[in-house]
């Protein structure tokens, strides 16, 4: 079935790699044949329009009009088909996308901030929790506003433009924004969705091959919008498994908040080498 996109591949549309993405590509590449049958059809008939009604051939206008009801039938046709696909194809795709989320236990459930111009990924650690998480946490070093405080958050797993996910296992994405809207885009997987100040937008694929594809900011967010790039690394369980070890032992996240100030060293104060005060110098009366 894959085969059958032939123009999206001709648009310059990558191969598609989630379990959806093929639906989505068949409705596309519908659209794109419907569109190019119209343009065609419409140019054609335009032509015709130019030759058969042009002044030489009759210079004086004909106020009766189009008589035949050939023009209703084809108009009507167009929005038939117009119409089947967005209440046949287009809105039960939409609604399976928005509501029949998979099961919490069975996904793999990741929180993403966007900022200008970076994409701040963050996992749960071994014990399978999140870490609290507040505004007020917030920092240049504490991207994700995780509580210092809080026990479920010290194994958390914290990355800056780049998420590894496994195959074959679905992906709930939980998105957010630090500052404007932006749009979590991955052409590859055939899914996008606006990040929110203030809002947590949902959205889920299921990754079928493994590989490295790029993630985009699909909103114009500012001067950097062009360079607001991130990776998503679809691995296999062991590969995944790996990575998990391996950013564990690098202490589970990049860009944590500290667990705490300094302790300060148990040294005796010094005395300070104050200059001594002044001498009163004597009064002239004696």
């Amino acid at each position: 079935m894959s085969s059958l996109a032939l123009i999206n591949e001709f648009l310059g549309q990558p191969p598609n790699a989630s379990s959806h993405g093929y639906q989505i590509d068949h409705i596309l590449e519908f659209c794109h044949w419907f569109m190019g049958a119209l343009f065609l059809g419409w140019s054609a008939f335009f032509i015709f329009v130019l030759i058969r009604f042009r002044k030489s051939r009759r210079p004086v206008a004909d106020h009766a009009g189009v008589t035949s009801g050939i023009s209703t039938h084809l108009e009507f046709s167009v929005v038939l088909i117009e119409a089947v696909l967005l209440l046949g194809f287009a809105i039960p795709l939409w609604a399976k996308r928005v509501n029949q989320f998979p099961p919490g236990k069975e996904a793999l459930v990741v929180n993403v901030v966007g900022q200008q111009f970076s994409w701040n990924f963050h996992l749960p650690g071994p014990d399978g929790q999140f870490g609290r998480r507040g505004v007020g946490f917030v920092s240049n070093s504490n991207p994700m506003g995780l509580d210092p405080n809080d026990p479920a958050g010290k194994d958390d797993i914290v990355t800056l433009g780049e998420l590894h996910v496994p195959v074959n296992r679905p992906v709930i994405i939980e998105l957010s924004s630090r500052d404007v809207i932006h749009d979590f885009f991955l052409p590859d997987m055939r899914i996008a969705a606006d990040a929110i100040p203030g809002s947590l937008i949902p959205m889920w694929f299921t990754p079928i091959k493994t590989g490295t594809y790029e993630v985009i900011c699909g909103q114009l967010c500012g001067l950097g919008h062009s360079g607001m790039k991130g990776t998503l690394v679809v691995d296999t369980p062991a590969d995944y498994q790996a990575w998990l070890k391996e950013r564990a032992e690098l202490g589970g996240s990049q860009g944590a908040p500290p667990t705490g100030a300094p302790k300060a060293e148990n040294k005796q104060p010094q005395p300070e080498n104050k200059p001594a005060p002044p001498t009163a110098s004597p009064s002239p009366g004696g």
